[in-house]
């Protein structure tokens, strides 16, 4: 059965990305409520109004007007062909949003352009993690093997957390995260299959964290994460995520594909606490974990 016109319109309202509907003459025919939630804009304020308005008033890293004479949707219009580019776009409050869209036209049966689609999605958490990533490469505080923090950022994030914690009551976790079995890895498939093994974890690890909160490499197989703005239960699930997914990605090999799994002592920063009894308690908790059995978690 073919899905009705009010059901595919909600679908498109309950997309995650910002969508916008224009007709041939770059008139804005519809507008999704993710579109709201990202510009600021509702629906009834933009429906009936053209992209040559300048409501969004899309520019680019140069700070290039694109609404007017470099409309990437335009252009797709015109020569059929879809394109991906990132802008900022005009919040209705005046700041700007960085996102990232993609365009393409509509064409009915006959091939004629009727309009075109606008797929926009914020990516203000991208260039705070570009960003992060960009002061550690400057401050020389990434893992040569691995690309997350080092141990020298980790433990400088932590000394600063520590502080904090003594001032304000902020609540800061830390998941304290070895590799099981990793010398079995290394004995059977040799150091560079050990490497990929520590880069897929830490890749894992990375790409799945909250943009506020810090991954790094302690040393060998070991790995830290800094979890802001949790209690104990949120730091558990936080934990337990990344550990089901460490367990359920798998690295190709010329052999075979090999999986892999890690344990975790999770903790959460006490007003008491030093660098050396933080990482004590932390230590305590991820080896009972091993002696549970590994792939596991302990929380205290």
């Amino acid at each position: 059965m073919v899905p009705g016109k009010d059901t595919c319109l909600k679908v498109l309202d309950n997309l995650y990305d910002g969508l916008y509907l224009v007709d041939r003459d770059m008139r804005i025919t519809y507008w999704n409520k993710a579109a709201e939630r990202i510009s600021g804009f509702a629906s009834a304020e933009v429906v009936g109004a053209r992209c040559a308005d300048n409501i969004l008033a899309h520019i680019d890293d140069d700070g290039n007007i694109l609404c007017k004479d470099r409309c990437p949707l335009a252009m797709a219009m015109k020569d059929h062909k879809s394109r991906e580019v990132d802008a900022f776009l005009k919040h209705k409050k005046g700041h700007r949003v960085p996102v990232s869209v993609r365009v393409t036209g509509l064409v009915d049966d006959s091939g004629a352009t009727i309009g075109g689609i606008q797929l926009f999605s914020d990516i203000s958490s991208r260039k705070i993690v570009e960003a992060r990533v960009g002061e550690l490469e400057r401050l020389a505080m990434l893992d040569s093997l691995t690309g997350v923090a080092n141990r020298s950022f980790l433990e400088r994030e932590l000394g600063i957390c520590l502080e904090v914690r003594k001032r304000v009551a902020v609540s800061v976790g830390v998941l304290f995260i070895d590799v099981d079995y990793f010398k079995g890895f290394n004995d059977t498939y040799g150091h560079d299959v050990g490497d990929e093994v520590l880069r897929l974890i830490a890749q894992t690890l990375k790409k799945n964290s909250r943009p506020f909160d810090a991954v790094g490499r302690w040393g060998g197989d070991e790995f830290v994460v800094i979890a802001r703005n949790v209690v104990a239960e949120q730091l558990r699930e936080v934990g337990n995520r990344l550990r089901a997914l460490v367990e359920n990605a798998c690295l190709s090999t010329a052999a075979k594909e090999l999986s892999v799994t890690i344990s975790l002592g999770a903790t959460i920063i006490r007003n008491d606490d030093s660098l050396e009894s933080l990482l004590k308690r932390a230590d305590v908790l991820l080896y009972a974990s091993k002696k549970a059995g590994r792939n596991c978690l302990t929380l205290g």
